[in-house]
C-alpha cells in the first residue's frame, strides 16, 4: 500500500489531529492549506475562520510541531470563481446554496489530489467526520451522529473516494479534543468554524450588500391563504423556505412557504404549508449505481436533519424524483438533498426550484 499522504490542513484541531494520526500509522506526511480568500473576517468567537492567511499560519505552525512538511495553495481566484460567484448568484435566483459542498468539489479536494499528483503521492485524507471504503469505493456516515459529515462529501467523485482518508471517521468530537490535549496541540481548544467561512459572522445578507448584490429583485409579501400583499421587500435573497425572521406581523406564526422567481412575490402561511413531501432533484451524483428505476433510500435535506425514508424514482435526464413517506419540513431549492442505505451514501443531488 502506497505510504505517501497529502493532508488538507485548515489549522484546526481536527486536520491537525489528522496528521498526526496518519504519521503514527506510518505515513509519509504532508500538510496542504489553501487560501481561499482575502477577508480576514472572523467568528463569533472571534478566531478567524478556515482556509484564511491567518489559519494557514495556524497549520504551518501545528505542522513544523509535528515535523511534517508543509506549503500553502493560493485558490482565492478560483474560489470565488467557482464557490463565492455561484453562492451570490443562486441567493439573487431565490435558492438556498450551500457554499461548503460547492467548495469541497470544485476547490478543496480537487486541490489536494493536484498536490498529491505532483509530488506522486497515492492519498489525500482531511478532518472529515465520514468513513471511507477505498476499494469499493463507499462513503458512509461518521461514528459520532452529531458531527457525521458524509452529507457534505456525496458530491465527490468516486476517483477522489479511493484515495481518500478519513481517520476521524471511527472517533467523536469530544476524542478528537481530548486526544489533542493529550499532545498538548494548540488547537485543542480551537473553536468551530463558522458555517460560511468567508462570511463575517456568518451573516449572508451583509455579506451581499458589501458587495453590491442586495437590492436585485424587490417584490411583495402575500398571505398565500389571502391573496393579501402584506408589505414590500427588498430582494429575494433575503427569504428561504421555512424562514420566520423579517417578515411581517400577522397575529400568529407565519413562514416563507413559496419564492416565485418570476415576479419576486414572496409568499408566506402557517407552518404546515411549508411542508413537503414530493420534489425533483438535478445534479446527481451517484456514489452507489441503482439497481432499478425505482429504489427506497433514506434521505436528508440538510446536514442536520435525521435521514426519512422516501422512494427515488430515476429519470432518463438524470434527475430524480424524491416521495417521502410523510411531510418534511420546509425542502428548499437550491439545497443539497444527499440519499442513504444505511450508513452508505448512494448519492445525492439538488433540489430543483418548484
Amino acid at each position: 500500500m502506497d505510504k505517501k499522504v497529502i493532508v488538507g490542513m485548515s489549522g484546526g484541531v481536527d486536520s491537525s489531529l489528522t496528521a498526526h494520526l496518519l504519521k503514527e500509522r506510518g505515513f509519509e506526511v504532508e500538510g496542504v492549506s489553501l487560501i481561499l480568500f482575502d477577508k480576514g473576517c472572523v467568528n463569533p468567537a472571534g478566531k478567524a475562520p478556515c482556509c484564511s492567511a491567518e489559519t494557514a499560519t495556524d497549520a504551518m505552525k501545528t505542522a513544523h510541531a509535528l515535523d511534517v512538511k508543509h506549503t500553502c495553495m493560493d485558490m482565492r481566484d478560483e474560489f470565488s470563481e467557482k464557490v463565492i460567484r455561484p453562492f451570490i448568484e443562486a441567493y439573487k435566483k431565490g435558492l438556498t446554496p450551500n457554499p461548503c459542498i460547492l467548495c469541497n468539489r470544485h476547490i478543496k479536494f480537487p486541490s489536494l489530489i493536484r498536490a498529491s499528483d505532483e509530488r506522486g503521492f497515492g492519498f489525500i485524507a482531511t478532518g472529515h467526520y465520514a468513513k471511507i471504503d477505498n476499494e469499493t469505493p463507499l462513503l458512509m456516515r461518521g461514528a459520532d451522529t452529531k458531527k457525521d459529515q458524509s452529507y457534505v462529501l456525496y458530491s465527490l467523485p468516486k476517483e477522489i473516494i479511493r484515495r481518500l482518508i478519513l481517520p476521524l471517521g471511527e472517533k467523536t468530537k469530544t476524542e478528537v479534543r481530548v486526544i489533542a490535549a493529550s499532545l498538548h496541540m494548540a488547537s485543542a481548544k480551537k473553536p468551530e468554524s463558522q458555517e460560511i467561512c468567508f462570511i463575517e459572522a456568518g451573516n449572508y445578507i451583509d455579506f451581499m450588500k458589501s458587495v453590491g448584490e442586495a437590492a436585485a429583485s424587490e417584490g411583495d409579501i402575500i398571505d398565500i391563504e389571502t391573496g393579501k400583499v402584506l408589505a414590500r421587500h427588498s430582494g429575494i435573497h433575503l427569504f428561504t423556505i421555512g424562514q420566520r425572521k423579517r417578515l411581517p406581523a400577522t397575529g400568529k406564526p407565519v413562514y416563507v412557504v413559496r419564492v416565485d422567481t418570476l415576479t419576486n412575490n414572496v409568499y408566506i402561511g402557517p407552518a404546515e404549508m411549508a411542508m413537503m413531501k414530493k420534489f425533483m432533484v438535478r445534479d446527481i451524483n451517484w456514489l452507489v449505481e441503482p439497481a432499478s428505476s425505482c429504489i427506497r433510500a433514506t434521505v436528508k435535506v440538510r446536514s442536520m436533519m435525521k435521514d426519512e425514508p422516501a422512494s427515488l424514482r430515476l429519470n432518463d435526464d438524470n434527475t430524480v424524483e424524491v416521495e417521502f413517506d410523510g411531510p418534511q419540513w420546509a425542502p428548499a431549492p437550491g439545497q443539497s438533498v444527499v440519499f442513504y442505505d444505511g450508513d452508505i451514501v448512494l448519492g445525492g443531488g439538488v433540489i430543483q426550484p418548484f
